[in-house]
Parts: structure tokens; C-alpha cells; sequence
């Protein structure tokens, strides 16, 4: 089949409708241009590679030749890859929500010319089936609204054209939020929150793991037990889950169950890197190593299956192989005994609970297939004591199983790899990676962190500004705020992890970057777009936090802890400027803005700052930073410095560090918490007595 335009672009999503009998553009002047010139309305399409139902729009009509004929008669036809385009996404989500009332991919808009938006959808089936209007009867319906009522159809889009921008301009600010915000957070959640299975509110459950870091830090502040309950339940039920991989590891995007059994078997990098913070600190709050192992199996997948030769990490991978969604994870019990045996795979069969009629059901016909999901329902020791044998030996039974389920998975059609590499993922992966490596004391995941940010500094920093995303040799795509916030949030955790100025200086930079091309100066706040970007209808402020947090959450929670490194109050400043751009949003419903929930509890106190001064190679100066490592302190961060290095890059940086000195030539800290400094010590138990801890 002939290329239509879109096989020029880099984008796996758009290079999958290259063939497409319809004759799409990709977003830009070109298309909008042959709209005007044949006064055709725009058909948008938007979706991403692994979206399942944006692969059954594709097969139902866009590779369909009558439905293609209609839509090339009728439009202009433009397909997005939302996650290279972020920006153009979210505004037109918007329309759908404030349109349909409901959102989702694919999008479907169309709009005028001059992309006024006045239809709104998602996914639409070829024909019209069980009260869904389909494309053969919508194109049509279209057509005849352009040609025969365009008044009505110009003033509609007027109209939602001033309701988007009446919304981008909204002042939401005016209102305290202050610890009281904290608790009705937490009352929320608590109250939305699924005793027995974990997670919170109905089907389907979504990891939403800025919930769970929240009521970690909840649970520090103020002691309460049924903050880090919900983070345990809920971490223990999605590991156990289907909607954990148990062969290859790995989190799925999301469980179509309460049960946390049936996922949408798609892979997102943002979820690794978010779900490893989440194991990561829950190892930190509690000691529990099955947290910690988690962490490390989720990190084992992200470094075998989504790393790039170059450093930087994939974006997805799709839940569909061969045509069916999760063809590639599924086992019969017939395969698990050919892979392992009679009495390997009646044990694999029984721990993860495989049946003869399967688990999984056929999405069409709600029919089981004799397919299974590997899962569990109980733990291990569980199944040790009933089975009369040590937890050491069943333990090791289960990896030799997965081992080779997993050797014979590869020999499997795997799902597509979406291979871009995309600024603010890999930031939250570099995040999670120094955090990780850090906490399990394990250098492999920072030197991995820093290779990445090293590859995103190289290839998507260009002259002063970052790039969105990279493909196949090109960088491209301008920066959206989410690309600032997310790989300062990395380059601040990398700091914290190596005690390198070189981080800290990015995190500087491109904080200081990011302030100047998004702030709002007038109500607070930071834009999604910069202002020199022109292809958009309105420009927005994001702050709800949803599959991962938001640009604002989360450069709010850096410029705190960058005040606190650098002891610049204008972070601070601007931090609560922030907090009070949306503070109406955030006191209406504070549980939909969790991590910036965590940035406020910060700035409500509990931080700490810890100086040491003395040779980084010594002994007593890394027995000091262990110790000021160990456990779960979200609020500490910790700056090294050498005393023979007076006017080094770190006190450029942060200048008040030039009067700290060592005492009697020994290693000393200066420990700082709530505004007030302690005397320095020289002792490792005396730091250790000083943070509140016991020396080990």
C-alpha cells in the first residue's frame, strides 16, 4: 500500500498509520494550510503506540478503503502522537471532557481551519453498534453540518474556544492551604481506599503512586499507622497481582479488576520509574526487603527491556502481539508443563494459581480461553508452611520456574517497543534509578542514572533549552514544563546520590530555564507550553496529578529542596507562590493533587539540611553520609564538601557553605531541621543522636 505523509516522521505511532488508506498529515502548517485552501474541517486524531484501542480504530477504519474515502472527501486529516505532543493533547482532552464529559485515547476532535475544536470523541467503530455512532454515519452527519449550517458550526467553536480560554486564565488562587490540607487528603484517600485488595476506589485501579509517597510522607509527619497500612496493602496486592509481569517483572499500566489480576497489559517507563520510588521508600519506611526486592525486579526489566544502547530509556511497550492484548504474557497449563515438567509446573501451577479453564477472559466474548495470568493471592510463607517445605527452597523452586518461563517467553512475537526516548520519562527514571541505588546500595543504578541524564544533557540540551524527544539520530520537538520538572527531579536525586556539583548545577539551570520560559508572573504558576510556541489554540496551567504528576507538583516540590541545598529564599518564594496559583483546586479536592500535597507537607516542615565537611574519600566522612542515608527522611538533603576546596564549583552554587569549616581537622557535620541548626559534631553517634536516630 502507498506511504501517506506520515512515513517521514519519527514517531512509532505515526509510522503505524504510514500505509493507512487515509491521507493523513502530521500536526503543522501544511495541514492546517490545505484546510484553509480547500475549506475542509480538521479531522485530529490523537493516540499513542501502545493504546490498545487506538490499534482497533486503525484496523476498523483507518486501514478500511470506504471509511478512508469518506474522511479524505469530508476533512483534512491529522494524526498526533500524544506523547510527543503533550501540549496539543491536553488542550483538546480538555474539550472533550468539558464536550462529552468523559476523556481517553483515541481522541477524536474536529475542528475548523484555525483549530477551533466542535466534535469531540474517542474511540468510534466503523459502524454504528449498541448506541455507538459509528464513522460510516458520523462522517456524513459532519459533512452536511459543514456545508449547510457552518454559522451554527463557526459559533460552537467560538464558544468553546472561550470557555478554554476562560478556563486557562481562571485565577485559583486565595485560598490557606496549610496542614489541615494535609489531613483532608488523607481523610479522602482513607476513605476511597479498598481494605481487602488495596488501591483506592472502584475498577479500574490505576497505581496512582503519588498517592501512595503522600501517605508515606503523611504517615512520617504525623505517626499515623493507617497512612503506611494503605501504602503496604496496596504495594503487596499490585505485586502480587497480574498487573504485575511475574516471568519478566515489570508493572502493567493498569488492572481492569478490582482484584489488581486482569491488566492492561501495557508497559509505560513513567510507571516503572514512579512504582520503583514507591518500593524503594516503602523499603526505607519499614525495613520490609520485599520491597526492596521489588524495587530491584522492576529496575531488572527497565535495565534488560526499555534501556537504549545510548543511555536513555524507551518510552512503551504495547499490550497487543499477533493482534490480541497480552497474547505475549499469557500461559496454558499444557505450556507450563512442556517448559517445566510434571512436578515444576504442578507447583508453578499452584503457587500462581493457573487453571485448567484459564483465568483469562477472551475481551470479546467474556469467555475464559485457557489462558492464564500468573498470580498470587497468598504469600510464599503461606505456601511453605502448607506445602511442608523451607520458604529458602520453594523460593529458589519459583526462580528456576520463572527462569525458564522466562527463556521460552523470549522465543515469543513480542509486543511493539515504542523506542523514543522522551525528556521527562527518562528524568523520572533517572529520579527513581539514583534514589534506588542509593537506598539498596547498589552503584549500578546510579552509574545508570547518570549515563542517561549524561545522554539527555548531550543530545536533548540545545543552546539553553531541552528538547522533548529523541528517535533514531533526531532530537526534536520543543520542551514542555513536565520536561524541566521531571529532569531537574532527577538531576537533584542524582546530586543527593553521588554528592556531584555537576548535578546540582543542572538542577540549577534548568529550574532557572524553566522559570523563565513558563512562569506566570501575573497569577502565579508555571504554563505546560513556553510562550514562543504557536501552534496552539490556548495555553495551559496542568496541575493534577494523574498517571504521574504534574509540571507544577513537581517543580514546586524541587524549588524546596533546592532552597534548601543553595539557601536561596527565591525558591522558597516561588515554591508557595505555586501552591497558591491553584490553591482553590487543591483545598476543593486535595486528594487529586497528592505529590504536590507532598511538596506542601514539606514546606509545612520536617526538612533538614546536613552539611559535612571533610574528604569525601575519608572513612569518617562516609560513615557520616551513611548514616545520614539510612531509613526514610524525604525532608533531609545533604551537601559534601571538601575543606581544601574553597571556591569550588559546589560553594558557587551554594555560596554559605564557603564559612563551614572542619573542626580540629576532622570530619564535621552541621546538622540544620525547622529553621534552627544544631552545634557541629565530629561523631558519627552524635550526628546520629542529633537526626534522632540510634548509631548502629
Amino acid at each position: 500500500m502507498p506511504e501517506n505523509r506520515l512515513s517521514h516522521e519519527k514517531s512509532p505511532y505515526l509510522l503505524q498509520h504510514a500505509h493507512n488508506p487515509v491521507d493523513w498529515y502530521p500536526w503543522g502548517d501544511e495541514a492546517f494550510a490545505a484546510a484553509r485552501e480547500a475549506d475542509k474541517p480538521i479531522f485530529l486524531s490523537i493516540g499513542y503506540a501502545t493504546c490498545h484501542w487506538c490499534h482497533v480504530m486503525e484496523r476498523e477504519s483507518f486501514e478500511d478503503d470506504e471509511v478512508a474515502g469518506l474522511m479524505n472527501d469530508a476533512f483534512v486529516n491529522i494524526k498526533v502522537d500524544r506523547e510527543e505532543r503533550p501540549d496539543i493533547d491536553g488542550i483538546y482532552m480538555t474539550v472533550a471532557q468539558l464536550a462529552t464529559g468523559q476523556g481517553g485515547w483515541p481522541l477524536t476532535i474536529v475542528m475548523t481551519p484555525d483549530r477551533q475544536p466542535f466534535f469531540a470523541a474517542t474511540y468510534i467503530p466503523k459502524e454504528s453498534r449498541h448506541g455507538r455512532t459509528g464513522m460510516l454515519d458520523v462522517i456524513p452527519r459532519i459533512g452536511s453540518l459543514w456545508e449547510e449550517r457552518r454559522e451554527d458550526v463557526v459559533s460552537s467553536a467560538g464558544t468553546m474556544q472561550e470557555a478554554l480560554e476562560r478556563a486557562a486564565k481562571a485565577d485559583q488562587g486565595g485560598v490557606a492551604l496549610d496542614a489541615q490540607t494535609l489531613d483532608q487528603g488523607f481523610r479522602d484517600l482513607a476513605g476511597s481506599f479498598d481494605r481487602e485488595l488495596g488501591g483506592f476506589g472502584r475498577p479500574p485501579k490505576f497505581p496512582t503512586t503519588h498517592r501512595l509517597l503522600f501517605l508515606l510522607r503523611y504517615w512520617l509527619r504525623g505517626g499515623v499507622e493507617h497512612a503506611l497500612t494503605m501504602v503496604e496493602v496496596t504495594l503487596d496486592a499490585m505485586r502480587a497481582g497480574g498487573v504485575y509481569d511475574q516471568v519478566g517483572f515489570g508493572f502493567h499500566r493498569y488492572s481492569t479488576d478490582g482484584r489488581w489480576l486482569l491488566p492492561h497489559f501495557e508497559k509505560m517507563l513513567y510507571d516503572q520509574a514512579l512504582l520503583t520510588m514507591a518500593y524503594t521508600e516503602a523499603f526505607q519506611a519499614t525495613g520490609a526487603e520485599r520491597f526492596a526486592e521489588t524495587a530491584r525486579e522492576v529496575l531488572t526489566y527497565v535495565l534488560r527491556d526499555m534501556t537504549a544502547p545510548e543511555g536513555g530509556f524507551y518510552s512503551a511497550e504495547d499490550a497487543d502481539s499477533e493482534g490480541e492484548e497480552g497474547k505475549f504474557y499469557v500461559w496454558t497449563l499444557d505450556e507450563l508443563v512442556d517448559v517445566l515438567g510434571k512436578d515444576r509446573a504442578r507447583l508453578a501451577a499452584l503457587v500462581w494459581e493457573a487453571q485448567p479453564q484459564g483465568n483469562f477472559l477472551d475481551e470479546a466474548t467474556r469467555q475464559r480461553t485457557g489462558a492464564n495470568i500468573l498470580h498470587r493471592t497468598r504469600t510464599l510463607d503461606d505456601w511453605a508452611r502448607e506445602l511442608g517445605v523451607p520458604i529458602d527452597e520453594l523460593t529458589q523452586e519459583l526462580e528456576q520456574a520463572r527462569t525458564a518461563l522466562l527463556e521460552r517467553r523470549e522465543g515469543r512475537i513480542r509486543p511493539l517497543l515504542d523506542d523514543k526516548i522522551l525528556t521527562d520519562w527518562n528524568g523520572l527514571m533517572i529520579a527513581a534509578l539514583a534514589k534506588a541505588g542509593v537506598a539498596l546500595g547498589d552503584e549500578t543504578y546510579v552509574r545508570a542514572a547518570e549515563r542517561a541524564a549524561d545522554f539527555v544533557h548531550e543530545t536533548l540540551w540545545r543552546d539553553g533549552r531541552l528538547l522533548h524527544r529523541y528517535r533514531d539520530g533526531s532530537a526534536a520537538i520543543d520542551g514542555n514544563v513536565d520536561d524541566y520538572a521531571f529532569l531537574a527531579w532527577g538531576a537533584i536525586e542524582l546530586h543527593q546520590a553521588t554528592q556531584d556539583p555537576r548535578h546540582l548545577r543542572r538542577a540549577i539551570d534548568l529550574t532557572e530555564t524553566m522559570l523563565d520560559r513558563f512562569h506566570d508572573s501575573e497569577l502565579g504558576g508555571l504554563f505546560f507550553s513556553p510562550a514562543d510556541r504557536h501552534d496552539l489554540i490556548v495555553r495551559q496551567k496542568e496541575v493534577y496529578d494523574g498517571a504521574a504528576p504534574s509540571g507544577n507538583s513537581v517543580a514546586m516540590y524541587n524549588l524546596i529542596r533546592l532552597a534548601r541545598l543553595t539557601a536561596e529564599p527565591r525558591y522558597d518564594q516561588i515554591a508557595h507562590e505555586i501552591a497558591q496559583a491553584f490553591s482553590r483546586q487543591v483545598a476543593h479536592h486535595p486528594s487529586a493533587f497528592t505529590f504536590l500535597l507532598s511538596g506542601l507537607a514539606l514546606s509545612l516542615g520536617g526538612s533538614e539540611e546536613l552539611v559535612l565537611v571533610g574528604d569525601p574519600d575519608d572513612d569518617a566522612t562516609r560513615q557520616m553520609l551513611d548514616a545520614a542515608r539510612r531509613g526514610f527522611h524525604p525532608g533531609r538533603v545533604i551537601l559534601v564538601r571538601s575543606p581544601d576546596q574553597a571556591g569550588d564549583s559546589l560553594t558557587e552554587l551554594a555560596p554559605f557553605l564557603a564559612d563551614f569549616s572542619t573542626q580540629d581537622g576532622e570530619t564535621t557535620a552541621y546538622l540544620c531541621h525547622d529553621y534552627r541548626c544544631e552545634r557541629p559534631v565530629t561523631r558519627v553517634e552524635d550526628l546520629v543522636a542529633l537526626m534522632g536516630g540510634e548509631a548502629e
